[in-house]
């Protein structure tokens, strides 16, 4: 019984750590690299300096976009879920001279839940009836293969 409950002790503390292991995507800091970024002064060149290059690019206009993620473990209770510590979304716009126009810090208070629709969609027609069964039947004949005849 000591040897089972020695056993059980060692694999819980061999899987607790006393630091949380974090994922980290995209770029850090960026709340701080933020500050740095001056309106109608900093140029594209001087971003790419301070930040880096952008983590996606506007097709559309001349906006940049760079992501901050961070995922940490939860307690051993929550079976391995991770919890969404940040996830900064710094959004650059640049005029035609390539002079910062706009620039906008979003953080992980301005996400949206997104709700589904539980609502089913009804279809305009009813495959059972009288035409449908005909149609079915001769389709089902046309495409079986054909016997050979000796």
């Amino acid at each position: 019984m000591r040897i089972i409950f020695l056993f059980i002790l060692f694999f819980l503390t061999l899987n607790c750590s006393i630091n949380k292991v974090s994922n980290l995507h995209g770029f850090r800091f960026i709340e701080t690299k933020y500050e740095e970024i001056k309106i109608d002064k900093t140029n594209k060149n001087d971003v790419r300096k301070i930040i880096g290059p952008p983590s996606s690019v506007s097709k559309f206009d001349d906006t940049w976009f760079y992501i901050e993620r961070k995922k940490t473990n939860q307690t051993l209770l929550k079976l391995g879920k991770k919890k969404l510590d940040k996830n900064n979304v710094l959004i650059i716009e640049f005029n035609k001279m390539g002079l910062v126009l706009n620039k906008e810090l979003l953080n992980l208070d301005d996400m949206n839940d997104i709700k589904r629709a539980e609502a089913k969609t009804n279809k305009k027609f009813d495959q059972d009836n009288l035409l449908s069964d005909v149609l079915t039947t001769l389709r089902e004949k046309i495409n079986a293969p054909t016997r050979r005849k000796k």
